[in-house]
């Protein structure tokens, strides 16, 4: 999976890995060269060609040494960035129900904290890996031809200190993710608050509230320490060896300078590679240590892009003007959210034909907001059929099938940004006329003029600086503005007044002339001019017929008329 997202960036990491090697050349060739002095120094021979050629090799290890670690970081920085993209493009066609079961406060977790590990994946461990171990093995081949029996000392030492890194570094993987899984839990509990601010500080439990949280923070808090804990040991045990084979390579090449086995320069150049041996070793003791936390992240990424989510297709065009209403169909639909749940649509079965308004009614719970998340393809039936202009809905490409479809939820949701922006969501190519005629239609032209920027005021986090009332004529506004050939409006006037209730009523009935409308209502007054009324109970229909037909027909229509007539009257 890493590999993927390293794939387009293969030849710059290339690259740079490149100029890892050539600066740890460099590095290399530092010993010798001190070797050579000494024995230049010995034998009274002229130093000053050492001494350049060392001064030059110390001033490219600098500077390739800076571009090469400059080249890796904006490698890792653009495939952290390609896995965002990857990501936020998955998690935005994922299906409802995969959403329904997951927490977006985790989901934000895996797109920001996530990947961001991906960064150190990138350069500490994969190219740290690859460099430090070449760099090592060369080191090792240097020392070898320098003196293989203190190489044999050095090899003896750094081999016992990779057996007990060998121990720790499960450790840390496994440390790593549970501290990656509660960073998620924490901004899901972050995510569930700030979505019902109000609700929490109405309710008096902002002390309950922030104990959850900071028990998520916490949690990851501890597993974040014991990771580095276990690092921090993997690092010092990695140092520790170093230090000893020091001693040890001191000690033994002492005693074989003083037989006359090897002379002080070459004591003396296997000294300093014992020394640069530090820094591969460290690199590659760091490359798999920081692998364990890039490979819990990247467990947590391909979780997330294992989710059901919808085929990718390219954004369909929206209905021409004056294009034929849609007709819709069910038959016989049974639908659950979930196997372990009951059913909410036990052989549901109507039809919508082409124009007019098509109301639903019933007790909560029957099933009418279901009808459209079922018409909107947000889940799929698990039995039965429904058909769109004739054709079964799963025959339909889904951005074609949401085109023709003017979509108004209960809650009339109001995206962040501009007034705008969130008006021309559904059709950013609208025309100016357009929406002006949109903005007088759902008589939001009043609110315009009010407003400080007017249509570039800025409407607050989920439309918060709008009354409940604005915010359902901007949904309604929103719907209208993509022409479409089959409009839902779920509960679309349940917080307006009296006089934009009777306002936008009219619109209805006028659109219906032209489009195919489908209502889910409770008041009398939008029920009574529907063409059809579709009555639902216990997820069945039980009746359809127009207003005067079902009060004289069907008991329980009859009983939610009168009781919905008496609280209109008493409001």
């Amino acid at each position: 999976m890493l590999l993927g997202y390293i794939r387009p960036h293969r030849w710059t990491l290339f690259g740079g890995a490149v100029l890892s090697l050539v600066t740890g050349a460099t590095g290399l060739a530092l010993p010798l060269v001190a070797k050579y002095l000494i024995d230049a120094l010995s034998d009274d021979r002229p130093i000053t060609g050492a001494l350049l050629l060392m001064s030059a090799l110390v001033v490219a290890n600098a500077g390739i040494g800076a571009l090469g670690g400059y080249v890796l970081r904006r490698t890792a920085e653009s495939v952290v960035l390609g896995a965002r993209r990857t990501l936020t493009s998955y998690l935005l066609r994922l299906r409802i129900a995969a959403v329904d079961r997951s927490e977006p406060g985790d989901l934000m977790a895996r797109v920001t904290s996530d990947t961001t590990l991906l960064r150190e994946v990138t350069t500490d461990s994969l190219v740290g890996l690859g460099t430090g171990g070449l760099t090592l093995v060369a080191t090792l081949v240097m020392m070898g031809l320098v003196d293989p029996v203190l190489l044999a000392v050095t090899l003896g030492v750094v081999l016992g200190a990779g057996t007990v890194i060998g121990v720790i570094v499960p450790r840390i993987s496994r440390a790593s993710r549970r501290a990656q899984d509660a960073v998620g839990a924490m901004g899901a509990s972050l995510e569930r608050i700030l979505g019902a601010l109000r609700t929490v500080k109405a309710s008096g439990a902002e002390h309950r509230e922030e104990q959850v949280v900071h028990a998520a923070a916490e949690e990851s808090w501890r597993q974040s320490v014991r990771a580095a804990k276990w690092s921090a040991l993997a690092g010092n045990t990695a140092g520790l060896s170093m230090q000893i084979a020091f001693i040890t390579v001191l000690a033994v090449g002492g005693a074989r300078v003083a037989t006359d086995a090897i002379d002080v320069g070459t004591l003396v150049a296997f000294l300093l590679y014992v020394f640069y041996l530090m820094s591969p070793i460290q690199q590659v003791v760091g490359a798999v240590t920081q692998y364990q936390a890039g490979a819990a992240a990247l467990a947590r990424i391909r979780e997330a892009l294992r989710l059901p989510a919808e085929p990718p297709a390219p954004p369909a065009p929206l209905p021409a003007p004056g294009a034929e209403p849609a007709a819709l169909a069910f038959e016989d639909v049974r639908f659950r959210y979930a196997d372990d749940l009951p059913y909410i649509h036990h052989g549901v079965t109507f039809s919508v034909p082409p124009r007019g308004m098509t109301a639903f009614v019933g007790p909560s719970g029957a099933g009418k907001t279901t009808v459209f998340s079922l018409i909107e393809r947000f889940y799929d039936p698990g039995a039965g059929r429904i058909t769109f202009d004739g054709r079964d809905l799963d025959a339909w490409e889904i951005p074609r099938l949401r085109s023709a479809i003017g979509y108004v939820e209960q809650d009339a949701p109001v995206l962040s940004g501009t007034l705008r922006d969130n008006l021309l969501l559904g059709n950013p190519e609208a025309a100016e006329e357009d929406l002006l005629r949109v903005l007088g239609t759902t008589r939001l032209d009043g609110l315009v003029e009010r407003l400080p920027k007017g249509l570039e005021t800025l409407v607050g986090h989920r439309g918060t600086k709008l009354s409940g009332g604005e915010r359902q004529r901007v949904a309604i506004a929103r719907a209208l503005l993509r022409r479409p050939r089959l409009l839902l409006l779920d509960e679309a006037t349940s917080q307006l007044d009296a006089v934009n209730e009777a306002a936008l009523r009219d619109t209805v009935a006028d659109v219906s002339r032209t489009t195919t409308v489908m209502v889910v209502a409770h008041r009398l007054s939008t029920v009574t001019m529907a063409d059809r009324i579709v009555v639902m109970d216990a997820g069945r229909v039980r009746a359809v017929g127009t207003h005067r037909e079902l009060v004289a027909a069907d008991p329980l229509y009859a009983e939610l008329a009168a009781t919905q007539f008496l609280a209109t009257t008493e409001g």
